[in-house]
């Protein structure tokens, strides 16, 4: 048998000779009407095809040994810069008192005058190396052993140097009244020209990403035994009714991410059903504000932090520019930036209690009474979840798909359009049998 044959037996698309066609206005009406709909439907399957969507995933955080930034702007009216100190600590050991690198400390006016900005002075460890002294010249400690960060061995050449050997045996230090080196950089003076002033916290500081915390309390800090304890006597013995009211007007635990990267994300994941991802989404305690008039109060925030990564669209592509931003501390990205972001988000819980103890009154909780005791500040205990959140870019469908898509919409159309034409045509010859019968 014939080639031709052959194949011509399996014809599944039988014709009509054109004799036998019959063209109809209203088939013709149908032919365009069913274009149309094709391509309106083609054009619905291309866009759909074309719209990017942020699928979130929940997975186990497997880094090591990695470092975390925790970015601050803090605000506290009624807290001079000379007795605000912040540490940081965590369950690994180290301890991070007094911290200074990367932070600015900003002095404000009172509250009565506006709190406008005094002075910005970004501390440094050893600020004052009294290199205008003798270089002999070796300062008592006044009974206290030198400390270990002494510029000099066995010496207390600034007042820092007494304070600190002060805090390494928990003597309290006062106001340094008949201390040569306090008198001679009028560290008394200071405290006075300062105790109606406020102070504004801000900068980054790096912290090992495991379960810690960090807080801001009055006085020099120092370690007691197992105790992480303040010397609170200026602060206490002070007429000047200091308090912790704050204002937090940013905390985050990661790179900052440009407006541009937050819209997108924004929009996509709105797009995919997966909610609007918001600067405060990631940030829930900017625009924080807590007020008290008592000097011995606290507040503590409880914070879960998760880390976080958005992967869009080609961010293979951009992995090595990712890889260098990573050894700069404090360097956030670029608006146009468009490979893999690292950040964390943060869910948060608070408590503020008197440190006088008794029922919550204040607060509305008479059944709830406060432990006596503890010290005055700003407390932020942070945990490090165990599950990462990667929330990836992808294509709505694939390009298989949207083929899938458009021959479904060509073949069911036409189908459609075929049985609407064949009925309109059977009922045209219904009703001209009915006239002519």
């Amino acid at each position: 048998m014939p080639a031709k044959s052959r194949f011509t037996r399996l014809d599944a698309f039988t014709k009509t000779v054109e004799d036998a066609r019959v063209r109809t206005t209203s088939g013709g009406v149908v032919t365009i009407a069913s274009l149309l709909v094709i391509i309106w439907l083609v054009w619905g399957e291309w866009a759909e095809y074309r719209q990017v969507v942020v699928r979130p995933e929940l997975v186990v955080d497997k880094g090591r040994g990695e470092k975390m930034e925790i970015h601050m702007n803090i605000t506290f009216p009624r807290m001079p810069c000379e007795l605000l100190t912040l540490d940081v600590m965590d369950v690994s050991g180290e301890i991070q008192s007094g911290v200074m690198h990367g932070v600015n400390k900003v002095r404000l006016a009172s509250e009565s005058e506006g709190s406008h900005a005094i002075e910005t002075k970004a501390l440094e460890l050893h600020a004052d190396d009294a290199v205008h002294l003798d270089p002999e010249y070796c300062g008592g400690c006044y009974g206290a052993p030198a400390p270990a960060n002494a510029r000099k061995p066995n010496c207390c050449n600034t007042c820092d140097e007494v304070r600190d050997a002060y805090a390494g045996i928990s003597w309290s230090f006062g106001r340094g009244e008949g201390v040569e080196q306090c008198e001679r950089e009028h560290y008394a003076e200071h405290l006075d020209e300062q105790r109606r002033e406020g102070c504004r916290i801000e900068g980054g500081i790096q912290v090992n990403k495991v379960i810690g915390n960090f807080h801001f309390a009055p006085g020099k800090s120092f370690s007691n035994g197992n105790m992480h304890v303040h010397d609170l006597e200026n602060y206490f013995k002070d007429e000047v009714e200091h308090s912790f009211t704050h204002t937090i007007h940013s905390l985050r635990f990661g790179p900052q991410l440009p407006d541009s990267v937050i819209e997108r994300m924004a929009t996509r994941g709105a797009a995919s059903g997966a909610g609007a991802w918001t600067n405060h989404h990631i940030n829930p305690l900017d625009g924080t504000e807590q007020k008290t008039d008592v000097k011995a109060f606290n507040f503590m925030y409880f914070i879960k932090v998760v880390s976080t990564a958005y992967l869009p669209l080609g961010w293979e592509k951009e992995t090595s520019a990712a890889s260098k931003r990573d050894d700069i501390f404090n360097a956030g990205f670029e608006a146009g930036y468009k490979g893999s972001i690292e950040t964390h988000q943060y869910s948060v819980t608070s408590h503020k209690r008197s440190l006088l103890g008794g029922p919550d009154d204040q607060g509305g909780h008479k059944e709830r009474i406060h432990a006596r005791g503890g010290i005055p500040g700003v407390f932020f205990s942070y945990d490090i979840s165990p599950m990462k959140v990667i929330n990836r870019e992808a294509r709505n469908k694939s390009f298989s798909g949207f083929l899938v898509g458009v021959c479904a919409v060509v073949g069911g159309t036409l189908t459609v359009a075929a049985a609407v034409d064949r009925a309109l045509y059977e009922g045209v010859q219904r009703v001209k049998k009915l006239h002519q019968g």
